[in-house]
């Protein structure tokens, strides 16, 4: 997934107007550039970066904790796999505990249509298709919602740079992107931080169709995988409104593993392993 990372598009902004984009070694552009044209022109040069990672496999653990502190613990496995021409394709499979093992979300990302999602649930034996009504809710019980497992693909948004800003030790941007189609989003926009080193995002808000500050997901514990790929090591997503968070940790990334389209197929979804 672009991740749920390349699952969060990066959003690398520069000042507008007249700053260069030459640090990022691409051409300046002809005219003074709007703070919508530079969003755009970063995005895309994002995606480009992450181009030609062919496929993963990682491990991943999932802990939701309520407004008190009490916490339930799950353990996943992820597949990913790039697709030329379109989004990726992305498999999760519970494995722990009991009463949810076997349960897997398959996801085929689209640039521009709709995204495609069906949830396996093993005790009624049957696939369900997530319809785009339902995108905006909660991904088993945890604060992140289908919407926020697909890849934020550079075609669904429109973007504005914000301002710069010290992230830690580093430099990042903020920018906001808004979905193109705001009836397919339960977000009316998202705010992104991300470093101009190496176009990583360490922190989204994400604002709801009446643009309250509804969630915050924070980003970190970043490895470089075939000297190029960037890929977190921690997400948490925190929930404003109920106090509730979720945190996923991952582990054991493979990549250019021997996973084939067949294997992100709906009629294989229940028998994925």
């Amino acid at each position: 997934m672009r991740t749920i990372h390349a699952y969060l598009v990066r959003l690398l902004l520069l000042a507008p107007c007249l700053v260069p984009l030459s640090w990022l070694g691409m051409p300046p552009i002809a005219h003074p550039a709007t703070p919508e044209e530079i969003g755009l022109k970063i995005a895309t040069e994002s995606r480009a970066r992450d181009d030609g990672f062919g496929n993963f496999m990682a491990k991943q653990a999932m802990v939701l904790r309520n407004k008190q502190g009490q916490e339930s613990r799950r353990q996943l496995r992820v597949k990913v796999l790039e697709v030329a021409g379109d989004g990726d394709k992305s498999l999760m499979v519970f494995d722990e505990p009991r009463d949810v093992k076997g349960t897997a979300l398959l996801t085929h990302a689209h640039k521009q249509e709709a995204d495609d999602q069906w949830l396996y649930l093993p005790a009624l034996k049957r696939v369900k298709r997530i319809s785009s009504s339902n995108k905006s809710g909660s991904f088993m019980g945890s604060e992140f919602s289908y919407e926020d497992l697909s890849p934020p693909e550079v075609e669904k948004f429109t973007y504005r740079y914000l301002r710069d800003e010290p992230c830690g030790d580093l430099t990042c941007t903020v920018s906001e992107r808004f979905p193109v189609d705001k009836k397919a989003s339960g977000y009316s926009r998202q705010v992104v931080w991300q470093d101009k080193d190496a176009l990583r995002t360490w922190k989204v808000e994400y604002y709801d169709r009446k643009d309250a500050h509804l969630k915050t997901l924070t980003i970190g514990k970043y490895q470089q995988y075939l000297d190029k790929y960037w890929r977190a090591g921690e997400m948490n997503m925190v929930n404003h409104l109920t106090g509730k968070s979720t945190v996923l940790t991952w582990s054991d990334y493979q990549f250019r593993t021997k996973l084939k389209e067949r294997d992100f197929s709906k009629t294989g979804l229940k028998r994925a392993r």
